[in-house]
């Protein structure tokens, strides 16, 4: 097949409005609270072999190939723009969740489908391993928007995040015949190597990095992102080398480049949000082109629906208590992490490894997995928030009372914060001086209504105001804090106690 320059040329225009839509469907899918996957998905369906588009596309294992290569990118922004600090406290139930959580989900799934579905043994474990890792992409873009406390999103990302290369490794080796010969123990003894090997490859790779990264001078800053994420991709393509985990390794290795201090931090996290958004794009499309609206049936839906709720209301809760035994939570928190359990491309792109190696009733099971993931998407995605505020573990939006953004100063150890003053801040009638920042810490310009001030010690802020705030890296945290504390309690601030015990989980 040859693929000349007019081939290109309507390549490129399509591709461009089919992104371009694509981007615009965010916007849509944000006041709907549902996550853009689901738009991506039926995008790729319409244009696939049953919509009118009908454009074919058969190719499981080009699929796999680029599905694994999308979650790379995915998993990579997902590291660089974490913050370690939150997640710190909450990894090892994250780490949990994804290796003894994901045992026990995949125990459950396939004894329930095997007994209520009639499933053979091979394929109810290969479905419950498909079907057990949540997805980084939703868990990313939907929890990262709801005001929940750090110990539930540090675990969910941790989870997300690592839960990949376990799954990986169990459908990859079920899916090619060998987990008879391997035997549990041995199978067991694999995944570990992998996802241990990974991580540390990927931890050793992110600390090179970070330190190469320092002391380069590099002629654009256009480079640094560049040169960040092809480090993230490098210790994917060195852990794949050596068959250990490219997904564990690339997450790991994001993360610590991430919460390094390198230059140009704000630039690098905003290219690679732009790289990921095109990556979930493409991977979401691709998927919904791939299936065959022709081969969904009743029984197809049934199957599905029962396997969801196998998942949801049995196999989920189940994995998150026996996880938390590492570390315990209260019941509320539990129940949340239950419900939180997000899935999205991670399972179709999974069902895609048996559909490749040509595994009998694969097609069922891809189908199977795509509507289960629908359906069980529009159910828990929009309802996080209520369950959130149903169960106590929400907590208010900080955001409501005062905005902050921040970017480095490359040169020196300081970060520039602007805060926007909200309309609900009590710091509004407030003067600079009453802030009363940590030392270091200033207020260097004030912008009202499109002016620039140079703020004094008795400038009046208002609502709206916008502030330009220099602190010294290590103290932004407290600045931070104390201006939260400000526009929670105005002028009495100043006898509220040490703002950095607030909100500490």
């Amino acid at each position: 097949m040859t693929f000349d320059v007019h081939q290109l040329d309507e390549f490129v225009l399509v591709g461009a409005v089919v992104t371009l839509a694509a981007i615009l469907a965010v916007r849509v899918s944000a006041r709907a609270g549902l996550p853009s996957l689901l738009i991506y998905l039926f995008i790729g369906v319409l244009l696939g072999e049953g919509g009118p588009f009908g454009i074919p596309f058969e190719d499981a294992q080009l699929a796999h190939a680029l599905g694994f290569g999308a979650l790379a990118v995915i998993l990579a922004e997902g590291g660089l723009t974490t913050d370690w600090r939150q997640m710190r406290p909450s990894v090892g139930l994250g780490l949990s969740l994804a290796t003894i959580g994901v045992a026990v989900s995949v125990a459950v799934v396939a004894v329930g489908t095997h007994y209520l579905l009639g499933l053979p043994w091979e394929l109810a474990i290969l479905l419950g391993a498909i079907c057990s890792p949540t997805d980084a992409a939703a868990v990313f873009s939907v929890l990262r928007a709801l005001p929940l406390p750090r110990r539930l999103t540090g675990a969910l990302e941790a989870e997300s995040g690592l839960n990949d290369a376990p799954t990986v490794v169990l459908v990859g080796i079920i899916s090619t015949g060998a987990v008879g010969e391997a035997g549990l123990l041995q199978t067991s003894g694999l995944i570990v190597f992998e996802l241990v090997a990974g991580g540390l490859l990927g931890a050793a790779i992110g600390v090179g990095g970070a330190w190469v990264m320092r002391r380069a001078a590099l002629p654009s800053s256009g480079l640094y992102p560049l040169a960040v994420l092809c480090l993230a991709f490098a210790a994917y393509g060195a852990a794949s080398a050596v068959h250990a985990s490219g997904f564990a390794a690339i997450y790991v290795a994001a993360l610590i480049l991430g919460n390094s201090e390198l230059p140009h931090r704000v630039a690098t996290r905003s290219f690679s949000e732009g790289v990921a958004w095109l990556a979930q794009i493409g991977l979401f499309v691709m998927l919904g082109l791939l299936l065959s609206p022709s081969r969904i049936d009743l029984e197809t839906v049934a199957h599905a629906l029962v396997t969801g709720l196998v998942l949801t209301l049995v196999a989920r809760p189940l994995s998150v208590v026996v996880s938390s035994v590492v570390h315990p939570m209260a019941r509320r928190d539990l129940a949340f992490l239950s419900w939180a359990g997000l899935r999205g491309a991670v399972p179709i792109v999974l069902a895609t490894i048996p559909l490749s190696e040509g595994v009998t009733g694969a097609e069922a099971l891809f189908d199977i997995v795509f509507v289960m993931v629908v359906v069980y998407t529009l159910l828990t995605g929009p309802t996080l928030p209520w369950v959130a505020r149903t169960l106590g573990v929400a907590r208010r939006s900080e955001p409501r009372g005062l905005e902050v953004e921040a970017a480095p100063l490359d040169r020196v150890a300081a970060d520039l914060l602007q805060v926007t003053i909200a309309p609900t801040s009590k710091m509004h009638g407030v003067e600079v001086g009453e802030l009363r920042l940590p030392q270091g810490a200033s207020v260097s310009l004030v912008i009202r209504s499109g002016e620039v001030l140079v703020p004094e010690r008795r400038t009046v802020l208002r609502h709206g105001d916008d502030l330009l705030v220099v602190t010294p890296r290590k103290l932004r945290e407290a600045t931070e804090a104390r201006m939260r504390q400000v526009s929670d309690n105005g002028r009495l601030a100043q006898w509220v106690g040490d703002p950095k015990r607030r909100d500490k989980d």
